[in-house]
This record gives C-alpha cells, sequence and structure tokens, in this order.
C-alpha cells in the first residue's frame, strides 16, 4: 500500500483530533514556549502545522498575533470554530509547510506535535522535505528570533527494530527509512495507517537547523506532557530543539 496522504487523514481526523491524550497539555506547553524566549505582547508568532489551533488560540488569549498554517483545510475548519468560540483573532492559512511565502516576519515559531515535520508523503524525500520545511521557517523570521521544535526521536525505533525488519522491508538502515503499516486507537475508532518516514536522530536534526539559518541552542526531550529543561531519553517519543535564527 502506498504511505497514508496524511492531508486526508487529518482532514477526516479533524473533528476527533482535540480528543487525542496528548493535547490536553497546551497551556502547560505555552508557558514553557514563552519561557524560551522574551517575547513582548504584541509579538508576531508562527505557528507551523497549527492543527486545530490549540497553541495559537492559548497564545492570541494571551496577547500575541499569530498565524497558523496547516495542510489540512479540516483542521483549519476546527481551528477557525474554535477561535471564534475562545473570542479570539488568529490569521489561519491553507499552505504546505516546505513552501510557505510569509507576507511578513515573525518574532518567533513553533513547529510542535508533528505538526510538519516528519510527515512526508509517498513521493517526498523524506530529507529535502523536512529540510525545506526548516528553510521556509527560517526565511519566516526576522534575525534574533526564536524557534521551537520538536521532532520524533529516531533513537527510540532504532532501538527497537531487529533485523526481521530489515528483511521484510520495513525498516532500511541504509536511508533510514522506515515504512510499515501500523494500527492507531484514535478518539473515532482504530486505523490502519501506511507509515512512511525518516528516522533523525538528534545530531541530524541539529545540523538541519544549522543549515537553515539557525542557531541550536538547546536539545530537551520533548514528549507531550513532559516537556521540561532536561536531558533526551533514549527512549521517549519526541525530541526538543530550541533554536535561535541567525
Amino acid at each position: 500500500m502506498p504511505p497514508t496522504s496524511w492531508q486526508s487523514f487529518f482532514d477526516a481526523h479533524a473533528v476527533h483530533y482535540d480528543e487525542n491524550v496528548f493535547t490536553l497539555n497546551t497551556v502547560a506547553e505555552i508557558d514553557f514556549f514563552l519561557g524560551l524566549f522574551a517575547l513582548a505582547k504584541g509579538a508576531r508568532i508562527l505557528d507551523v502545522g497549527c492543527g486545530t489551533g490549540r497553541h495559537s488560540i492559548e497564545l492570541a488569549k494571551r496577547g500575541y498575533e499569530v498565524t497558523g498554517i496547516d495542510l489540512s483545510n479540516g483542521m483549519l475548519s476546527v481551528a477557525k470554530e474554535k477561535a471564534s468560540a475562545a473570542g479570539v483573532q488568529v490569521e489561519w492559512i491553507q499552505a504546505d509547510a516546505t513552501c510557505f511565502e510569509p507576507s511578513q516576519k515573525y518574532d518567533a515559531a513553533l513547529c510542535v506535535c508533528e505538526g510538519a515535520f516528519g510527515l512526508i508523503g509517498a513521493d517526498d524525500d523524506p530529507e529535502e522535505h523536512d529540510l525545506n520545511v526548516l528553510k521556509c521557517t527560517a526565511a519566516a523570521l526576522r534575525a534574533g528570533a526564536g524557534f521551537l521544535l520538536t521532532a520524533l526521536n529516531g533513537y527510540a525505533p532504532i532501538r527497537r527494530f531487529t533485523d526481521e525488519n530489515i528483511n521484510n522491508n520495513s525498516f532500511d538502515p541504509a536511508t533510514m527509512i522506515a515504512e510499515y503499516e501500523d494500527e492507531w486507537d484514535l478518539p473515532g475508532g482504530k486505523t490502519t495507517l501506511t507509515v512512511r518516514e525518516r528516522l533523525f536522530i538528534a545530531p541530524e536534526v541539529v545540523r538541519m537547523l544549522r543549515e537553515s539559518g539557525f542557531r541550536v541552542n538547546a536539545v530537551y526531550g520533548g514528549t507531550a506532557g513532559e516537556w521540561g529543561r532536561r536531558p533526551l531519553r533514549l527512549d521517549e517519543i519526541e525530541a526538543m530543539f530550541v533554536s535561535t535564527r541567525i
């Protein structure tokens, strides 16, 4: 089977997205984000892969000017409804994060919880795709702007894979690409997805950030519900990268 179309998946999943357990830490995550960077009220913030807008809306509640971009119109439709209910203004843009061309410069950005980085399609070159996400984000930021990225932690699946995965073509150690069918127990019911991903370990992401125009200030563990200024653990789901636009 070809890899799952992430746009189609999120269009269909949008109405259930906020029922996922990893979405329950929004306030704490925004507290952490704002603790990393000195941002005056009214600062412009870009949310890359904003989904249903939980981070964008929380930032808007705190007095920031926020733009949220996402590939999925379904997710953005939910985000617009939530922003209206919360009484805040957010600029929502349907866009591919690999080729987003902003009309203004931003004072900070975040791309978290697999918002865009790592969501590759059947025809995407995995490294080129994710590098383009970083380059477009860098192009949208003024010099000195902060950027918070979380990405799947490549160490964890590598430690689980065996030679059987190599033999059945679900993992290629020469390219670090994994492709396999996975059953996800989602709020809307169990769904089988064909996942294709390039597994990046932390030093590779640091290199890509630097190549894109960022100075990497820290690498932390970034698993949802466990954000903190702490070392990345080998088996946790996500890594966190704190950077500044050069």
